[in-house]
């Protein structure tokens, strides 16, 4: 059967109806052949149609005037900041899943975060991507989500297509790239971090810039950080200068060294291809989370067992875990059991949770642009 995207498979069973005609599909159709609905989209962190923000204090107020919000979302009554869709997603596509949360400090979420499965002749394959924007940039929250739209988008098309997972890392990466550049320019670049994994039946692919982090969970010895960050925190450990401890605790430790973003002189994405030596849990996440646990060690007591079951309530106790530790900055957790399960019969879903907690009032930032970006 072939979709609009030029995919391809074999003969196969039919297990299903579309959702859009009653037409019968395929296990593994990507698209309805006969109205061309796609049956598996990826799914990205962004506000759910039909949504309307309202003001969180003057709308429970009944003495107050109905609240009214202004096109750049502040509270006309109030003058606070309304939450938005963004502010709390919750994705679950079974085998992966994830939460992002705007946390306590930020008066927005600039996290975003991609997910995305394909049921492919080599296996099943599960997509992930989560970018954090860049808060010292202009519009961080646009960038992280264009970012993540078109690099999930281009994940997903590439397994389709069966091309190998490095080589699909690395469109995905430009096409993220190419979406910044497309709404930015030199002098004005919204700017985030990048990362991506894309985990099939014997390897895991990691592909990014920045300092959002991969990492490889088990109850073995073999915990792992996938990644290793694009910062002068890094540096400092890399050059023997200080421990991880040390690093961190400086005021450089969240000063990037390569992001996403119009004016990047040069896209220059890590990749790394890791292979399992058993089961274990596949965690994406911003640096919102790893802040207040950054070692493999201590991330898998708190994940596991319960991801290997639970990957969206797993997730949700971990972002909990960082609001309770002081919420500093916005916080995205992806978590993906390996081996992948079976994809689940039952429609994935997309959850937005309304945000009660109050935000602080919002202060603009000087953007210092020196090669480097500032994290706050």
């Amino acid at each position: 059967m072939t979709g609009p995207e030029g995919v391809t498979g074999g003969p196969l069973a039919l297990e299903g109806t579309c959702p859009s005609c009653g037409a019968p599909v395929g296990a593994r159709d990507s698209f309805c052949e006969s109205c061309g609905t796609e049956l598996t989209p990826p799914m990205v962190s962004t506000e759910p149609p039909g949504y309307e923000a309202e003001c969180p204090v003057c709308s429970v107020d009944p003495q107050a005037a109905p609240s009214v919000i202004t096109p750049d979302g502040y509270c006309e009554s109030c003058g606070r900041r309304a939450p938005t869709g963004r502010d709390h997603s919750e994705l679950d596509l079974g085998p992966v899943a994830g939460v992002t949360d705007r946390g306590l400090r930020h008066t927005r979420n600039e996290d975003a975060m991609g997910l995305a499965t394909a049921d492919t002749s080599g296996g099943p394959v599960a997509i992930a991507v989560v970018c954090d924007g860049v808060s010292t940039s202009p519009r961080p929250d646009e960038a992280s989500l264009a970012a993540t739209q078109a690099s999930v988008r281009a994940l997903l098309t590439a397994v389709r297509r069966g091309d190998d997972p490095v080589d699909a890392s690395l469109i995905a990466v430009h096409s993220a790239h190419h979406a910044l550049a497309m709404i930015g320019s030199p002098g004005d670049a919204p700017s985030t971090t990048y990362i991506s994994a894309v985990i099939g039946r014997d390897a895991v692919t990691v592909c990014w810039l920045g300092d959002s982090r991969a990492y490889w969970l088990s109850t073995g010895p073999d915990v792992l950080r996938l990644s290793t960050d694009d910062s002068l925190a890094e540096e400092l450990v890399a050059r023997g200068d200080m421990n991880e401890a040390q690093a961190l605790a400086t005021p450089q430790a969240h000063v990037i060294t390569r992001w996403l973003g119009a004016d990047l002189p040069e896209l220059e994405p890590h990749l790394v291809r890791f292979e399992p030596p058993r089961p274990g849990v596949v965690l994406v996440c911003s640096d919102g989370l790893w802040n207040y646990r950054p070692d493999a060690g201590g991330l898998a007591e708190l994940a596991l067992p319960a991801a290997f079951a639970d990957p969206l309530g797993t997730a949700a106790e971990l972002v909990k875990f960082a609001i309770d530790a002081g919420g500093m900055d916005n916080i995205t957790v992806v978590l993906v059991p390996f081996p992948l399960a079976p994809f689940p019969e039952e429609p994935s879903h997309q959850k937005t949770v309304p945000i009660r907690r109050l935000a602080p009032l919002s202060r603009r930032t000087p953007h210092d642009r020196d090669r480097l970006h500032r994290r706050r």
